[in-house]
């Protein structure tokens, strides 16, 4: 049994999640040990906080560092208890100015700890297991869009079978136009662009009951939602740009079921209405009316909308953990370069696809970087390879120069490049690559069971040339 925490902090609210897990020894007694997560029961959540912050563009951490604090004393932990977890920020709290400074002086108060800064596209992947869609779509064969609408962004993504087929981020959200004693507080750089698109002007200061504000706000709100049904219908035009941040929407397919989650979804379904933070909850921002609009809206109900699990707290639960490990013979990796720790995982499904391999390598490399690199800023990741059987040595040639070709749209390549594979051919592989591009270290391990969004800790080859493998999994309510 273990303790394991996550902390949440998002754009508009911040929250903390503790729970056990129970770990077994799942492999026969004669084989490679395997650890998994056999159960987990969250045993306290605590009050969804609103994000402290100094300014517009700082967070307040000795605020947040103080939430956690209470939050461990009321549940009566330390942080020492704390084996594994999560520290996530997430929206436009990830933007702010000391946002990374945060996260890592609070992993190194409150416990052990992964941690990451959740770019647009990472965070939809986690509101999608968080919400449930994932773990539906996996059960139902059903391709499903979670939106989780927050404070600033629209965070969509869209799995079938359990399967991520793309994702797209969108800046609606309930803080972009913020409000104070039934004024105009302020008003966000995007929705600056859409007033201006739309031919409306609106100012801090103005009195939201006047009819005219009303309507421009209610206006706003009719766009935002309009966009998001061409979104999701695959039809986004030029009118839609305003509001588009980052990507365009990239799945390609057509859309079953739709779940929505984060806090503009809790003013829709009120799946915390009897908690005391909820009674006492004041959202001085658009998130009531525009919860109201999607709940209304037309162009929505042509899917079928699901409940989600969870709405506010589609977050992390905490970070669950596997350990396994593998033969030496099995693997090809530089020593000089082993261990490296928190690697985040991208998956890739090839299945044979050999004759348009190099574009969906390429494709994948892109949106490996979007997920886990947004910013170019050199942080490394593994690509999961899924679905091929036995190759050919010119296949497992080919296959190479495609993985190093689209390696080096990497910003940092003094990073090892490494590569995951569910079938028995890293040593071939490894080998392949390190001929083809002696320059750059390789890490290539095969056998390993891993997900899109897990992290993998490599250790130093032991004398029995067995490599640790760590694979930590965030580990969702369901």
């Amino acid at each position: 049994m273990i303790l394991s925490a996550g902390i949440d902090i998002g754009t508009s609210t911040t929250k903390l999640i503790l729970s056990r897990f129970s770990l077994m020894n799942t492999a026969g007694a004669s084989h490679v040990p395997r650890i998994e997560i056999i159960g987990k029961q969250v045993f306290y959540k605590s009050p969804v906080y609103r994000t402290p912050l100094r300014a517009p563009m700082l967070i307040d951490m000795e605020a947040v560092q103080s939430i956690v604090r209470k939050e461990y004393a009321k549940a009566g932990i330390k942080p020492q208890d704390i084996r594994t977890g999560a520290v996530i920020i997430t929206g436009e709290a990830a933007t702010k100015l000391n946002a990374e400074q945060m996260i890592h002086i609070l992993a190194a108060e409150a416990g052990e700890f992964l941690v990451a800064t959740a770019g647009p596209d990472l965070e939809a992947i986690i509101a999608a297991k968080g919400s449930g869609a994932y773990q539906y779509s996996k059960q139902t064969g059903k391709t499903v869009a979670n939106i989780d609408i927050g404070g600033g962004t629209a965070n969509i993504a869209v799995y079938q079978s359990g399967y991520l087929k793309g994702t797209c981020t969108l800046h609606i959200g309930g803080k972009l136009i913020e409000l104070e004693k039934a004024r105009i507080k302020a008003i966000s750089p995007p929705m600056q662009n859409l007033l201006a698109q739309l031919g409306h002007s609106l100012s801090t200061g103005d009195p939201v009951h006047l009819d005219d504000i009303h309507d421009v706000i209610k206006e706003i709100i009719r766009v935002m939602i309009r966009t998001l049904v061409r979104i999701l219908g695959g039809e986004a035009g030029g009118p839609d740009q305003v509001l588009l941040l980052g990507h365009p929407p990239d799945w390609g397919i057509p859309i079953d079921e739709i779940m929505f989650s984060g806090g503009v979804s809790e003013c829709m379904y009120g799946l915390e209405t009897h908690s005391e933070q909820a009674q006492n909850a004041v959202y001085e921002d658009i998130g009531f009316m525009l919860a109201e609009s999607l709940r209304q809206s037309a162009g929505l109900k042509r899917w079928k909308w699901i409940t989600p699990v969870e709405t506010v707290r589609a977050t992390v639960l905490g970070a669950g953990m596997h350990t396994s490990e593998i033969s030496g013979a099995t693997i090809h990796a530089e020593g000089s370069r082993l261990p490296v720790k928190n690697l985040p995982v991208y998956h890739l499904e090839l299945h044979d696809r050999l004759p348009s391999g190099k574009q969906i390598v390429h494709q994948a490399m892109e949106q490996a970087l979007r997920t886990y690199d947004p910013q170019r800023e050199g942080i490394n990741f593994a690509l999961y390879i899924t679905g091929l059987t036995a190759l050919r040595f010119r296949e497992v040639q080919q296959l190479a120069g495609w993985l190093l070709e689209s390696y080096r749209l990497q910003p940092n390549q003094l990073e090892p490049l490494v590569v995951v594979l569910a079938n028995d051919m890293a040593k071939v592989l490894g080998q392949t690559l390190q001929a083809m591009n002696p320059g750059r270290d390789i890490v290539c391990i095969d056998q390993v069971l891993v997900e899109h969004g897990d992290y993998l800790d490599i250790g130093s080859k032991l004398q029995s040339e067995v490599v640790p493998v760590v694979v930590k999994t965030l580990a969702f309510h369901s």
